[in-house]
């Protein structure tokens, strides 16, 4: 289905993002994650050439530097704790890091067979301290206390993790062939539930609903999905197209990868997604409509995440290569960009 309404289609159109600002260009290659702590409007950046950079980011979107880690290789995934302490991140060097965010002190937590495509923080009852949840090519999901060298817990999946989110009490994780498994992280040692994507081609993206309830799905056929945990809530479902062109005079339609699905934190109905043709867009998944549209910042968008109040919202611009090698080259744009988030742009509209 088309995420557009016949009559919504002239109040969503696109609008200028020519006020978004762009923070210090210090990455040498593209990011591929951006994660805002749950504290304050301290922002990580985990890049692929293997560093993940902690920027503070002043009210009126301007930020500074404040903190580094340091890797072994390409870093793919990044996170909070919850009391903002810490930054965690994963990548090419199979393993967990830690960036203790005041000091500066890094630390390495558990590690993989493979590179490890997905790392974020999770609540598990009756843990003493923060818990760590890696998902990785290895084909598996370890949980880690950050105070011991051994997992708590492991999960074979069916297999490559390529994307993995928590929230509340879901952990989401999608994997090569379009296979997703969901765990209820009260019982982290089974998975809940396992299901197939509903979209038809490789999933880029997953992020799990505010309230942990449900979980949408990108891929890269310029599709998204949205889906509920519960299997009887067959009212939430439904896929719909987006990230593509109108069709031109020999009716080819250019598609594009989906590279980002992120919901809002406050209005927790309103999504964005992200694409490789450079726009991202703000929509509401009980109505069905796009809320706000933006036009192409002449680049791919790799990655995004609002902050913890709503008001920023986060994008990196960069090479994703959805169009293969041959497409890449130095001149390419590698950015940091603020959005400032207006109630208008994430309300969702009253029926």
């Amino acid at each position: 289905m088309s995420f557009t309404r016949p009559r919504a289609l002239a109040t969503s159109a696109a609008s200028p993002a020519s006020k978004d600002l762009a923070l210090p260009a210090d990455a040498e290659d593209t990011i591929s994650a951006v994660s805002w702590s749950p504290a304050a409007n301290h922002l990580a950046a985990a890049s692929w050439d293997g560093k993940m950079r902690v920027y503070d980011v002043a009210a009126d979107g301007t930020g500074r530097g404040v903190a580094m880690l340091t890797a072994g290789g390409p870093v793919l995934s990044c996170d909070w704790a919850k009391d903002g302490s810490m930054a965690l991140a994963g990548g090419a060097d199979k393993k967990c890091h830690l960036l203790h965010v005041a000091t500066g002190q890094q630390t390495a937590v558990g590690s993989h067979d493979a590179p490890i495509r997905g790392v974020r923080f999770v609540d598990v009852p009756g843990s003493n301290g923060p818990v760590i949840a890696s998902g990785s090519w290895d084909k598996t999901v370890k949980f880690w206390d950050v105070r011991q060298p051994n997992p708590l817990a492991s999960l074979t999946c069916a297999e490559r993790v390529y994307a993995m989110d928590a929230k509340s009490r879901l952990l989401v994780i999608a994997t090569a062939e379009r296979h997703v498994h969901l765990v209820d992280l009260q019982n982290p040692t089974a998975f809940m539930r396992t299901t197939q994507s509903p979209l038809k081609h490789q999933t880029r993206a997953v992020t799990a609903f505010p309230d942990g309830t449900g979980w949408a799905t990108a891929s890269i056929e310029g599709r998204c999905a949205i889906n509920a945990v519960d299997e009887k809530d067959t009212s939430v479902n439904f896929t719909f197209r987006c990230h593509r062109e109108q069709p031109d005079a020999q009716r080819v339609t250019k598609v594009f990868a989906v590279n980002d699905v992120q919901f809002h934190p406050i209005y927790t109905t309103t999504f964005s997604t992200a694409g490789a043709d450079g726009t991202y867009h703000f929509w509401d998944r009980i109505a069905h409509a796009r809320l706000k549209g933006y036009p192409s910042v002449g680049a791919s968008i790799t990655t995004s995440a609002f902050n913890r109040d709503g008001t920023l919202y986060a994008y990196a611009v960069g090479y994703d290569w959805s169009q293969g090698h041959a497409t890449n080259n130095p001149q390419y744009p590698n950015k940091l960009m603020l959005h400032s988030v207006s109630e208008e742009d994430a309300k969702p509209k009253k029926k």
